[in-house]
C-alpha cells in the first residue's frame, strides 16, 4: 500500500517560499496513469487543490495560484516538491499530499472543496504557519 509523508518547515517568514517535500513509499511516481497533488486546509476552511504532477512529470495548477506554484520531482528519490513563492499570512494552512488516478477532477482544479474521496491515497499533513 502507497505511503505518502510530507516533510518541510513549520514556519516561514511572510515574502519568502514555502517549499515542501512529499516522499513516496511502496508505490512510484512515475507508475501509469498517477498524478501526485498537493493540498491545503487553511483554519476554518474546506480543502482547497493547490497543484499536481503526473507520472509523466507534466505539472497542473489552480488558476488562483499558478503564478506562485511550482511543483517538481526527483524520480531517484520517489519524491515530489512544492513551493510556492511571495507567502503571507493566507497561505497559513495544513498541507497535504496526495495520489490520483488519471486527471484530477475538473470541478477541484476549477476551485471546488476538495473531498477525502477525491484522492486514493493521502499525506498525513503538515501544519505551516506564515508569520514573522
Amino acid at each position: 500500500q502507497v505511503q505518502l509523508q510530507e516533510s518541510g518547515p513549520g514556519l516561514v517568514r511572510p515574502s519568502q517560499t514555502l517549499s515542501l517535500t512529499c516522499t513516496v513509499s511502496g508505490g512510484s511516481i512515475t507508475t501509469t496513469p498517477s498524478y501526485w497533488s498537493w493540498i491545503r486546509q487553511p483554519p476554518g476552511k474546506g480543502l482547497r487543490w493547490i497543484g499536481a504532477i503526473s507520472y509523466t512529470g507534466s505539472t497542473n495548477y489552480s488558476p488562483s495560484l499558478k503564478s506562485r506554484t511550482s511543483i517538481s520531482r526527483d524520480t531517484s528519490k520517489n519524491q515530489f516538491t512544492l513551493q510556492l513563492t511571495s507567502v503571507t499570512p493566507e497561505d497559513t494552512a495544513v498541507y497535504y499530499c496526495a495520489r490520483g488516478w488519471g486527471l484530477p477532477p475538473v470541478a477541484v482544479v476549477a476551485g471546488r472543496a476538495v473531498g477525502r474521496a477525491d484522492f486514493g491515497s493521502w499525506g498525513q499533513g503538515i501544519q505551516v504557519t506564515v508569520s514573522s
